[in-house]
């Protein structure tokens, strides 16, 4: 299955909304809206591209009413979703949609794009957890790829699961949090082996949390 989704919010009118496929989204507030599964996806071999622009001066919160669920297909076990921000000039957005739980057997690609003017702000938070109760056998790669304007902020890229660099079978971590905020100042910690907040040089943050399985949101 194919899935495209746009949203576009604008200081001076409700978000827009344009969506076929699998996912969709409501207005949940003048300034809000809640990301909404219309059909099972992504299943392996599905492809969504989803695209949230914040215009000048404009604020929008996105949510999701529910977790992701990632499956294998007869056909092949890999799904991918494009996600594309564009914040820009005075723009906020603040991006904390449910997790993504990849099922056992399945492998979930996420490309994240993301192009903020200097003076957007931003906060983007992901969490992915590998397998339902009992398993452990699904795969995830992140892909995140930040620019202020024409500077760089970040390219990152994390795997988690079967298949993986990392796999290990007695410690590897199947869970991962990652929260992206643009501008932070605040004091970084960069000691920890679980959890790290670092830095970027053109500003913001970007905190990494793993663990065996997700906890509940703080």
């Amino acid at each position: 299955m194919r899935t495209d989704l746009r949203i576009v919010a604008t200081a001076a009118a409700l978000p827009e909304i344009h969506a076929s496929g699998g996912l969709s989204a409501r207005r949940t507030g003048p300034h809000a809206v809640h990301l909404i599964g219309t059909a099972a996806t992504p299943l392996g071999g599905d492809e969504l591209d989803i695209s949230i622009v914040v215009g000048p001066g404009a604020r929008l919160v996105v949510r999701s009413v529910a977790a992701t669920l990632a499956l294998p297909s007869v056909r092949t076990p890999l799904s991918r979703a494009h996600w594309r921000f564009q914040v820009d000039s005075g723009g906020e957005l603040d991006f904390d949609p449910e997790p993504t739980i990849v099922a056992g057997g399945a492998h979930h690609h996420t490309i994240t794009s993301i192009l903020l003017a200097a003076d957007a702000r931003l906060r983007l938070r992901e969490r992915v957890q590998i397998g339902r109760s009992g398993e452990d056998s699904g795969g995830w790669r992140g892909d995140l790829i930040a620019d202020v304007a024409a500077t760089p902020l970040l390219r990152h890229r994390l795997e988690l699961g079967a298949g993986t660099a990392v796999d290990d079978a007695l410690a590897a971590p199947r869970a991962l949090e990652s929260e992206l905020l643009y501008p932070d100042d605040r004091p970084v910690d960069t000691t920890g082996l679980t959890e790290t907040r670092l830095p970027l040089a053109a500003g913001g943050t970007l905190l990494t949390r793993t663990s065996s399985l997700l906890v509940a949101a703080h």
